[in-house]
């Protein structure tokens, strides 16, 4: 009997069962973390994008004779676009779009958008596919 009681009192190794039960938890929330840190990432590359093109779609590229401006074409400001455009190549950013609105009130804007794709990885398991997708409205200058 006092031996059994010895093995039930003894507690030296305890510590590392604990830590072999918590460290896959601990290393993947901190790898969730960062993944997630990732896509914040990729999100403001998203909004960089956006802004260069809306800024670029808003300036006047020449001028006639007659004064009237004209705005760049849409597949300058898709290539301006697509250069501005960061992220750490995790995902896949789909090519951006540039369409005139349906509105006959607004036949002078256009729709920018950009969409990024990504499978999170956490270490143990994938999660669902994400994607994220920005559109922002730009009223040209002509």
């Amino acid at each position: 009997m006092t031996i059994l009681r010895a093995i039930c009192r003894n507690e030296r190794g305890a510590a590392v069962v604990e830590m072999a039960l918590t460290v896959p938890v601990l290393v993947g929330m901190i790898y969730g973390i960062f993944t997630i840190g990732l896509m914040f990432d990729a999100n403001a590359g998203i909004q960089q994008a956006l802004g260069e093109g809306a800024r670029y779609a808003t300036v006047c590229t020449s001028v006639n004779s007659a004064g009237d401006c004209s705005s760049p074409t849409d597949d300058q400001i898709k290539t301006r676009m697509q250069s501005k455009v960061f992220g750490m190549n995790v995902g896949a950013f789909d090519t951006p779009t540039v369409s005139t609105p349906d509105s006959a009130s607004c036949s002078k804007c256009r729709d920018l958008s950009v969409t990024y794709r990504v499978t999170p990885n956490f270490l143990f398991f994938s999660a669902p596919p994400v994607v994220m997708t920005r559109t922002k409205r730009v009223y040209l200058a002509t």
